[in-house]
C-alpha cells in the first residue's frame, strides 16, 4: 500500500548556503516550502520525493546579502520565486543512507542532481506517524543560469560556483 507523508514545516527548516569572498559562506533560510513523500507498504526503498521552496521567502542574516541573494541577476525572484525537485530514484545504500536522485528546476532550468537523504527515523508523536529526513547536496549555481557575480578586491570573485542545500524535513502520514 502506497502512503503520501506531507511535509510539516513547522517542524522542518531549508537552508541554501554558498560561499563568498571564497572564505566565508553565506547562509540564508527558505520560510516558505511543501512537499511530500510517497513510501510504499512502510519502506523508504523507491521513495518518491517532491518539494518546491519558495525563493522569495528567503531571510539572511544581513539585509545586504539577502539583497543580493534576491537579486534579479541571481535568482530572479520576481520571474522564478519557487525552485522544485522531483525525485527519479531513490536508493538505499544503508539502514540510514540514501542517494536521491531528481529533476531540480530553478529559473526554469531543469537539470538532473543527486543528493543525499539521511534517514533519521520514523516515530508516533500525539498519534501522528512522523518521519524525518535530512537532504544535503551541491549543485553548480551556473548549470541553473545563477550568474551573477560581483568582484572583490581583496578576494577576486564574491561569489562561489557551488550552492549548497541543506533540508531538515520532517514527514506526516
Amino acid at each position: 500500500m502506497k502512503t503520501k507523508w506531507t511535509i510539516d514545516s513547522n517542524q522542518s527548516d531549508v537552508l541554501i548556503k554558498m560561499r563568498h569572498s571564497i572564505l566565508a559562506y553565506l547562509a540564508g533560510s527558505i520560510n516558505t516550502f511543501n512537499g511530500y513523500i510517497d513510501v510504499k507498504d512502510n519502506e523508504i526503498q523507491d521513495a518518491a520525493i517532491e518539494f518546491s521552496l519558495d525563493v522569495k521567502s528567503k531571510d539572511a542574516k544581513l539585509e545586504q546579502i539577502d539583497t543580493h541573494l534576491k537579486m534579479n541577476d541571481l535568482f530572479d525572484v520576481n520571474q522564478y520565486p519557487i525552485i522544485s525537485f522531483k525525485s527519479t530514484s531513490f536508493e538505499k545504500v544503508n539502514k540510514n543512507i540514501n542517494f536521491l536522485k531528481g529533476n531540480l528546476t530553478i529559473k526554469n532550468i531543469t537539470k538532473m542532481v543527486e543528493l543525499d537523504a539521511e534517514f533519521i527515523g520514523i516515530n508516533n508523536y500525539n498519534g501522528d506517524q512522523k518521519a524525518a529526513f535530512e537532504i544535503t547536496g551541491k549543485i553548480n549555481r551556473k548549470d541553473f543560469g545563477l550568474t551573477f557575480n560581483s568582484f572583490n578586491q581583496n578576494s577576486g570573485l564574491a561569489l562561489g560556483q557551488d550552492i549548497k542545500l541543506i533540508a531538515n524535513l520532517e514527514f506526516t502520514a
